[in-house]
């Protein structure tokens, strides 16, 4: 890499103008994307229409996400409330800010996980021993008047976009922790209780044009430490889901959300619904956006198995109970170097 772009402390400032991956960005031959053996073709995940998720067909649309999540781990929705003019603005909004100017964005560049806004590249920049094909602005939603002021103040619209997506998806969330509560046979407000006072943040992801993508990864395979995550993604490809052994695409269908179970879902679920591997990958042509929202316990919560979930017959707790803040601390310990990190909860260990 050129003296100039290791002094860069993002790497879309110096994407464009390298010919190679630079070393400190390449997988081991062991673990590489493969392109060539991902599913591209057929439906890749369950997609379900939440039009009457509060009428008539409440019971089949329960049905469908009890299935999606124990066989899946990840589906897609339409008609799930979020206007789509809303839609179209964050992800305007979320272009203008990378392609803002780097003394902008480095306005914001911390490598502290610990920061409430911050802009970063990689997963843990600190910690990865390999980078990330991706820069990310990171901040904490929830609520939103405790962290608008440290958001990004430009582009100029960027507080007022942010705050009217953050609201629409939290609403959407909380209908869905009720439908997802009643699919695994407990009270509606059941999860939501769990989750302390809630706690919610989003990342905008940019995903530069990569000039060798078959050798390194936008993120690798991992799993997410949330309850669950609804992610927002442009029209260009990258999201792969893991499944049956084999990595399928999962193709952006425009003004939909694709929502997956996160570590704290299964832990509540008892393994009924299962935290499952995903991943992105980069591209020659187009730079990528997405943007996750993703929904957790506070930090002060206990995590657990549901009572009802449990019985002394064949259905034993799964999960030992454990603060939340516990796992947290875990999750941003170990870098992606692991999948997960919930085998340290599980009621066998000591």
């Amino acid at each position: 890499m050129a003296t100039s772009a290791t002094s860069k402390l993002l790497l879309s400032d110096f994407a464009s103008s390298v010919s190679h991956v630079p070393s400190n960005y390449v997988r081991p031959i062991s673990d590489r994307p493969n392109l060539s053996e991902v599913e591209t073709s057929g439906d890749s995940i369950p997609l379900i229409d939440l039009c009457d998720l509060d009428g008539s067909k409440r019971a089949e649309i329960v049905h469908q996400l009890a299935y999606a999540c124990s066989t899946y781990g990840f589906f897609q929705i339409k008609n799930h409330g979020v206007p789509d003019t809303t839609i179209e603005k964050m992800l305007t909004v979320g272009r203008e800010f990378f392609h803002q100017p780097e003394s902008e964005r480095i306005k914001h560049y911390s490598a502290d996980p610990t920061k409430t806004t911050r802009v970063s590249t990689s997963f843990n920049v600190s910690a990865d021993k390999i980078l990330n094909w991706r820069d990310y602005l990171r901040l904490h939603c929830f609520p939103i008047e405790d962290f608008i002021g440290e958001w990004p103040s430009s582009p100029i619209s960027f507080r007022e976009v942010t705050a009217e997506y953050a609201t629409n998806v939290r609403a959407l969330v909380l209908r869905l922790l009720e439908a997802l509560s009643e699919s695994l046979g407990v009270e509606r407000d059941h999860i939501s209780n769990r989750l302390g006072q809630h706690a919610q943040h989003m990342a905008f992801n940019y995903y530069p044009p990569c000039p060798e993508p078959e050798l390194t990864y936008g993120l690798p395979g991992h799993k997410d430490p949330t309850v669950i995550t609804v992610l927002l993604q442009d029209q260009v490809s990258g999201l792969q889901v893991f499944k049956d052994d084999k990595w399928i695409a999962v193709n952006p269908i425009p003004n939909t959300f694709i929502v997956n179970i996160g570590d704290q879902m299964q832990v509540i679920s008892n393994d009924l619904y299962k935290s499952v591997l995903h991943r992105a990958i980069v591209n020659t042509e187009k730079e990528r956006l997405s943007i996750p929202t993703f929904y957790f316990p506070s930090t002060d919560a206990v995590i657990g198995p549901a009572s009802e979930l449990i019985n002394e017959q064949d259905s034993l707790a799964v999960y030992k109970s454990f603060p939340f803040v516990e796992y947290w601390d875990k999750f941003w310990d170990r870098s992606l170097a692991t999948a997960s990190c919930l085998d340290a909860f599980k009621a066998s260990t000591i």
